[in-house]
Formats: C-alpha cells, structure tokens, sequence
C-alpha cells in the first residue's frame, strides 16, 4: 500500500486525493473526523500532508470503502490498532530493560 505514495516528505491535497482516488472534500472530511489527521499549513494557508499521514488515510480507505467499517467503526479499529502497536513496542523496551538489569546484576555478582 505504502509503495504507492511517492518519495516526498509533503502532499498537498490534490496530490493526496489522486492518490487516494477520491475528492479533496473527501479528505477534509476525513480530517475532521478522524484526530491523527493533522496536515500542517503552509504561509499560503494550503494543507500539506507528511507521509504518515497519506498513508494513516490510505488504511482509512480501506476500511471505509472495502471493509465497509462506518466512520466510528473505523475510528475504533485505528485506536485499537494504535493501542496494540504501543502495547508491541513498550513489551520490546521493556524486555531491552530486564535484559540490561539482568547484565548489571550478574555484573555485580
């Protein structure tokens, strides 16, 4: 999915919607339902879209359009996502800080 977007650090919308095949409006709307939609602003008041952001709407797509999840539904499944993500990461450092006690000790010994 991600192979799509291309090699650039900001999208304005246009650029976003042929990406995503849908219209700007679209996406306006998407933004303010959805609060990790955040796209900065350029001095021109025009949105710009960081990569994370192209590709967090290319998963809202699809959930919106082929699994057929309603706006909350969607919002629901990208929190629990999110959550099981963060839960993954904070087991892996974590598991880096036992390891590092666990040298320290038999270090001590």
């Amino acid at each position: 999915m991600a192979d799509i977007i291309p090699d650039k650090s900001y999208f304005r919308i246009g650029e976003v919607g042929k990406l995503l095949g849908v219209e700007p409006y679209v996406i306006r709307y998407w933004e303010s339902e959805f609060q990790s939609i955040k796209p900065m602003r350029a001095r021109s008041s025009q949105r710009l879209y960081r990569r994370k952001d192209v590709e967090e709407l290319l998963v809202i797509k699809e959930l919106l359009y082929e699994k057929k999840f309603t706006i909350s539904g969607a919002r629901k499944h990208l929190a629990e996502i999110k959550g099981q993500n963060a839960n993954a990461s904070e087991k892996k450092r974590l598991a880096l800080i036992k390891k590092e006690l666990q040298e320290i000790r038999d270090l001590l010994r």
